[in-house]
């Protein structure tokens, strides 16, 4: 079976297929061409939980980048926050947002942008 990766803050989106981009902390072997198994919630399940999956991804592309990169260049931001799934946040909004949600991040911190396709 192919690596998961979770997509938990973001099911109705990938559902949708509004999203196609999403960036993470890590991934750093992550290669284009990979298949990924998409779910809703991989970890913290609690006794008896299930892994549901979504289906599966093709990864069309993958590279670092700092997350301020949003932030600094405007046009390139307002384009990932909507292929993000979040056509309605600011850049700043969603550099903060992930910051939140991620601990240790930062805004100048190097994130992994992977790019994908349902396979």
């Amino acid at each position: 079976m192919p690596r998961m990766i979770s997509f938990s803050m973001t099911t109705p989106q990938f559902i949708a297929g509004t999203k196609d981009v999403t960036r993470r902390m890590g991934w750093l072997t992550l290669k284009a061409g990979g298949t990924l198994m998409a779910v809703e919630k991989a970890m913290g399940l609690g006794k008896g939980g299930k892994v549901k999956r979504l289906g599966l991804i093709r990864v069309k592309d993958v590279r670092r980048e700092p997350l301020r990169r949003m932030v600094d260049d405007r046009a390139y931001g307002v384009q990932e926050c909507e292929r993000e799934g979040f056509p309605q946040m600011t850049t700043k909004g969603f550099v903060e947002f992930f910051c939140d949600s991620h601990k240790g991040c930062k805004p100048d911190t190097i994130v992994t942008r992977i790019e994908f396709e349902k396979a």
